[in-house]
C-alpha cells in the first residue's frame, strides 16, 4: 500500500491555487522538491564513493 501511495499523481498547481495562505504554498513547493533533492544527493554520494573506490584500486 505504501508503494502505491508513492506513485499517486499530485496536482501541485491545484494545491497552490486552493491554498489558504502563502505559507501553505511555500510548504507545497518545498515538499515537492525534497524527494528530488534527496535522490540527487544519494546519486551524488554513490558516484563519489565509486570514483574513490576506483581511484584506490579496489
Amino acid at each position: 500500500m505504501k508503494l502505491i501511495s508513492l506513485f499517486q499523481k499530485v496536482d501541485v498547481a491545484e494545491k497552490i491555487k486552493n491554498a489558504p495562505d502563502s505559507s501553505y504554498e511555500i510548504g507545497v513547493v518545498i515538499g515537492t522538491f525534497i524527494p528530488f533533492l534527496v535522490l540527487v544527493g544519494i546519486a551524488f554520494w554513490m558516484y563519489n564513493r565509486a570514483k574513490k573506490r576506483d581511484k584506490n584500486g579496489y
